[in-house]
């Protein structure tokens, strides 16, 4: 059985909406709602990884755990790896799933989804994908491709993530959703390589492990969440939430 450490990585320097994880929403705070988000999945403890005190604040305030990172971190994994091996030194945890903090309606379940493939010990990282439905998607470039092998009823391994339309041909193209569960050794590894020349081409992280053949499995959900990135997704976040709410 695994012993899953959910991270959370939060910075205030977003260049489209400026203090994005602050952006209020009910009369708290974004990255609030999506430490609720991770604490209904119910698998692990749950702790925000920033280098912003107002964030730290706002989350222990809240009631939640924050630690504290450096601030010239890369990327949200080197964040992550930095705030366990804080959190946890002795090695107690082995699974670290990296929720973004900018996912304010993200389903419980689909966090806690993430774990499954984990139960093989061929796999090294676990991944969410949903079925693209609007044609529009398909074509997007910011709408990031998986393409896999099904080995499961709702469970690929993956080959390659892309930005452009992919698999060629008939057939449903599945839409990649940027939450992960690393075993812990498998996170240790990932940061420690440099970026890959793929990961670099196609700016996605998650190619540098494809590269250095590690397994990636994902598991398909029902939707992808609104992840919040201009005003106008804060005004559809804003909208999501209210309607949760009883009236």
């Amino acid at each position: 059985m695994s012993d899953p450490l959910v991270l959370i990585p939060a910075r205030l320097a977003a260049t489209r909406l400026p203090n994005k994880p602050m952006a209020d929403i009910g009369g708290e705070p974004m990255i609030v709602h999506v430490w609720r988000r991770a604490m209904e999945a119910g698998i692990g403890p749950v702790a925000i990884a920033t280098d912003a005190d107002t964030i730290a604040e706002a989350v222990t305030k809240a009631g939640g755990v924050a630690v504290m990172t450096r601030s010239d971190h890369a990327s949200g994994s080197d964040r992550i790896f930095e705030a366990v091996e804080k959190l946890d030194p002795e090695g107690r945890h082995d699974v670290v799933v990296n929720v973004q903090g900018d996912l304010p309606t993200i389903d419980p379940a689909a966090i806690a989804a993430s774990l499954g493939p984990l139960a093989d010990s061929a796999v090294d990282i676990a991944t969410l994908v949903a079925l693209i439905t609007r044609e529009e998607e398909r074509i997007e470039p910011s709408v990031v491709k998986m393409i896999g092998s099904e080995i499961a009823p709702g469970r690929f391994r993956a080959l390659y993530f892309t930005r452009t339309t992919a698999p060629y041909g008939p057939g449903p193209l599945y839409h990649h959703i940027g939450l992960y569960a690393y075993r812990r050794n498998a996170l240790q590894r990932f940061v420690g390589m440099p970026p890959s020349p793929l990961e670099m081409r196609e700016k996605l992280e998650q190619l540098r492990a494809v590269e250095a053949g590690m397994r990636i499995d994902a598991v398909v959900v029902n939707d992808v969440p609104l992840g919040v990135d201009t005003h106008e997704d804060l005004e559809r976040a804003r909208a999501v939430i209210a309607g949760r709410r009883p009236s």
